[in-house]
């Protein structure tokens, strides 16, 4: 069964981190749909500079080009470069994406650090960059659009971030904790938000995402990784729900695409066969399909 894709015609997206993979892929699907893009980010075509990863200079991706790419999809778009760990940049970026579309829908903590190491071999500015981006971006960029989509239809606040499963991670604590605090502070603000209609929601893939931080930590191979498609097709199967009822979830891609109809994920997949459920079993590692 094909996915029933909504239509989000003339609704906004704030997105962070869009110049490449999860968060470029979302802001398209997005486009695809109707819907205006904040496309926003820290690698701007006029100022290159450092990877939202953390993964080294750049290569390719801006927030230029992936708000060309959305306007060629017939939608608005806007580019503003950002540094989601600066209250400034962020309550800035904020007041000029609502400016310039009127209301902003739909926001979208998406950039994020990574860095997979154990407490003792971590170093400190590392471990920094990854509090501050992850944890510290989503609490900043979530306070910035609180007010705002209280008073807006169709609101939703979405976090690319794990299901809460688990008090420890040998081997990648500091990573984990960052993105468990990003799910702590959205599903946390779907109360604070309920009784405005505000749908609050985190999302996560089941297997690993084929994009550049997957490349270049060696996080598997081709045969462990699914296309950010997945990711974007989840995101879409939110948006297309009610947010007053559809809140406080954290949803895995796979299972909600299951019980959307969806039943071949081959489309989703980069070699055949079915990658192994690695990003799922991070922070929670006795997840299993057949226990779904």
């Amino acid at each position: 069964m094909a996915l029933q894709k909504p239509d989000l015609a003339g609704q906004t997206a704030f997105i962070t981190g869009t110049t490449r993979g999860i968060g470029k892929e979302i802001a398209l699907a997005l486009a695809e749909q109707g819907c205006n893009i904040v496309s926003t980010g820290k690698t701007s075509e006029t100022d290159a500079d450092e990877s939202e990863d953390g993964s080294g200079p750049d290569l390719e991706g801006s927030i230029e080009q992936t708000a060309r790419e959305a306007r060629e999809r017939g939608v608005e778009a806007l580019p503003i470069q950002l540094d989601v760990r600066s209250e400034d940049a962020v309550n800035a970026a904020a007041e000029r994406a609502i400016d310039e579309f009127g209301e902003v829908n739909i926001v979208i903590n998406n950039a994020s650090a990574i860095q997979l190491l154990t407490v003792e071999d971590l170093p400190p500015n590392r471990f920094d960059l990854m509090t501050d981006v992850n944890i510290r971006g989503t609490y900043l960029v979530s306070r910035a659009f609180a007010g705002h989509l209280r008073e807006v239809e169709n609101a939703w606040l979405l976090t690319n971030a794990p299901p809460v499963k688990i008090d420890r991670a040998p081997g990648e604590a500091p990573y984990a904790w960052s993105k468990l605090g990003m799910s702590f502070l959205t599903l946390s603000m779907s109360s604070e938000l309920g009784n405005d209609d505000v749908g609050c929601n985190t999302f996560w893939p089941v297997t690993a995402i084929d994009t550049r931080a997957t490349r270049y930590f060696g996080l598997g191979t081709e045969d462990d990784w699914r296309t950010p498609e997945i990711v974007s097709d989840t995101v879409l199967e939110i948006l297309s729900r009610d947010p007053a009822s559809f809140t406080g979830n954290a949803v895995y891609d796979e299972e909600l695409l299951q019980e959307a109809g969806v039943e071949d994920f081959s489309q989703y997949n980069l070699t055949e066969g079915d990658p192994a459920p690695g990003s799922a079993q991070l922070f929670d590692p006795e997840y299993s399909r057949s226990d779904k």
